[in-house]
């Protein structure tokens, strides 16, 4: 597994407390979601346990090579001392159906056991959960903030967070905090090359024009006709669709049941698009296009917290965007 593209700081603070002798027993790798968080630390995690396993093997940095005892004990979900907690799937006998709201107490508790006994392999035992965000409140929480308390000897906690405002400030102060930020957009093209070799470029820079510099958030747009989309808008903000025959004919596609993928690709796209337009303009154009995009946010926010009419919605937003057009 190859380090994610991005945050070589993050990556390179991580490798210095490894090599230190001095390491943390809790971290918080926190960012926007779809930034190389969770891949991140599965490959962490994976070295620190090979490494406790076989100290001095390996060559300086996170890279595990095949064959390794560690690396496919984890691939088989039955290394000893590797677990993570993440959301279920709701019907147990469905792996690939919808998944539990929360990451449970009763699977926090589940570690229970594991904590009794020392490490098997070596004197290191990873926790690792994706995403702490989505523990059940207010057992879960507590019940993970008792661990990391009191730590049982030789465990790491890796939590992965999108949004760790939301946590306990007593979990927050317990963890030391790894920052990963958004990519920019030539990092957003390394990894989208790498991932969708066959998609379009126009249909590349639309996905990464919706992303905020998330890839995962942009494989996800995969099929929608991110470009498409793009073309429309281009449309909207140039012709100001004096005759509404534009922001109608795209709010009546996206409001079907099935549209509902490119519905929300749609609200992640305007205020991006609103955005890129602004960085263009100057003058009473840029005060325009910034008021725009104030507005387009906050209807997107609300279309999705308050489960807006999406055709409504979609019109709406058309029309924010087509103020953008030039005036006499």
């Amino acid at each position: 597994m190859k380090l994610p593209v991005g945050n070589a700081s993050a990556h390179a603070a991580f490798l210095a407390a490894m090599t230190s002798g001095a390491m943390h027993h809790a971290w918080l790798f926190s960012g926007p979601e779809g930034v190389g968080k969770a891949t991140f630390a599965r490959i962490a995690a994976l070295r620190l346990l090979a490494e406790a396993a076989h100290p001095g093997k390996f060559e300086p940095g996170f890279d595990v090579p095949e064959p390794d005892q560690t690396r496919t004990l984890i691939q088989a979900g039955s290394h000893p001392d590797y677990r993570e907690l993440v959301r279920l799937p709701k019907d147990s006998e469905k792996p690939d159906g919808d998944l539990a709201r929360s990451i449970t107490i009763a699977q926090v508790r589940g570690l229970m056991p594991m904590f009794a006994t020392k490490p098997s392999m070596s004197p290191v035992r990873i926790i690792l959960i994706d995403a702490v965000d989505d523990l059940e409140r207010p057992g879960a929480s507590n019940a993970l903030l008792k661990n990391l308390e009191e730590p049982p000897a030789g465990t790491i906690f890796i939590l992965v967070s999108h949004a760790p405002g939301r946590l306990l400030p007593t979990i927050r102060s317990r963890c030391r905090r790894l920052r990963f930020d958004p990519l920019d957009d030539e990092e957003m093209r390394l990894v989208l090359a790498r991932q969708l070799p066959d998609a379009p470029d126009t249909e590349i820079a639309a996905m990464i024009a919706a992303s905020a510099g998330s890839p995962g958030r942009a494989i996800s747009y995969l099929g929608l006709g991110m470009a498409d989309l793009g073309s429309v808008m281009t449309s909207l903000a140039g012709t100001g669709d004096v005759n509404n025959k534009i922001r109608t004919s795209l709010a009546k596609s996206l409001a079907a049941k099935s549209s509902q993928a490119r519905y929300e690709a749609f609200l992640d796209l305007a205020p991006s698009f609103i955005a890129a337009q602004a960085e263009l303009r100057e003058g009473q154009a840029l005060s325009t296009a910034l008021d725009a995009y104030d507005t387009a946010r906050a209807l997107a926010a609300s279309a999705r917290a308050l489960s807006l009419d999406q055709q409504a919605t979609v019109y709406e937003m058309a029309g924010i965007v087509a103020r953008l057009a030039p005036t006499a």
